[in-house]
């Protein structure tokens, strides 16, 4: 599990794209609906480490209770929680296969 700055990143920047795609893909489907909320991915990593410092350049912040997350990983605008939540299965599920990290998405 030792990854370059640069793997880090390319690994980042495709979870990312994939969680936008998701979430675009679920409004596509379904449209914007309620309930409002949000969605975010963590990491159980200290911030210290090699791979939580990369991740804080990321995007990444600390999150309450520890580890670090990402809010919306999407970047998307919407309001409607399950769209925002395929994303942050999306981006997940590519960071867990890349960095073969745990990684939740919440």
């Amino acid at each position: 599990m030792n990854f370059s700055f640069e793997q880090i990143e390319s690994a980042v920047i495709e979870a990312k794209q994939l969680a936008a795609q998701a979430t675009q893909n679920y409004i596509d489907k379904n449209g914007e609906n309620y309930p409002c909320g949000f969605a975010w991915i963590k990491v159980n990593e200290k911030g210290s480490t090699k791979l939580g410092k990369a991740l804080m350049k990321l995007g990444f912040d600390k999150a309450y209770g520890g580890g670090l997350q990402m809010w919306n990983p999407s970047g998307s605008y919407t309001q409607d929680m399950y769209a925002k939540e395929a994303g942050a299965i999306a981006a997940a599920d590519v960071l867990e296969s890349i960095l073969n990290i745990k990684v939740y998405a919440q």
